[in-house]
């Protein structure tokens, strides 16, 4: 028992998802679901990178394009386009992703600090750089990826 959990600590569970050809991870802990994509709401007056909001399961969740969001260049939905509902500091927000691919333990000490800008992604939303085997992992800091006042606007959707 107390191997697995010192072996829990040196690892970290993340999902995995991508965005144009890069592979990007979240903590499992802050990912609520992985959602098919659906309609969007607009809402009026709202940052170009929220596309709008959705009713999942009763629940108003507002729907960020994490491309936009990160500065790289929108691409049409298809097929393989995921929604992945988190929660950001007590608000839940929805992340288009351009797929999910898989969850994966990423051990502690494969984690490094980011460069400044990763991919055109500023550092300021990167927690750290995991290089495993065979690939390079950008793992978000969800918590940087919006910030006080847009989280604020965000949380009047779900009210």
């Amino acid at each position: 028992m107390n191997q697995q959990v010192e072996q829990n600590l040196n690892e970290v569970k993340v999902i995995v998802f991508r965005l144009d050809s890069e592979e990007y991870g979240v903590e499992v802990q802050q990912v609520k679901s992985i959602e098919r994509m659906e309609y969007i709401t607009r809402v009026p007056n709202t940052p170009p990178f929220v596309k709008g909001v959705i009713n999942l399961r009763g629940v108003i969740i507002p729907i960020i394009d994490l491309r936009s969001r990160l500065g790289i260049a929108e691409k049409e939905y298809n097929d393989s386009t995921r929604i992945i509902i988190v929660n950001v500091e007590g608000v839940e927000v929805g992340l288009i992703v351009d797929a999910a691919n898989d969850v994966i333990d990423v051990p502690v000490h494969a984690i490094e600090p980011p460069p400044k800008v990763v991919g055109g992604v500023e550092a300021v939303y990167l927690r750290g750089i995991a290089k495993l085997q065979n690939r390079l992992l950008i793992l978000l800091n969800l918590n940087k990826v919006l910030n006080a006042d847009e989280k604020k606007q965000l949380e009047k959707f779900g009210a």
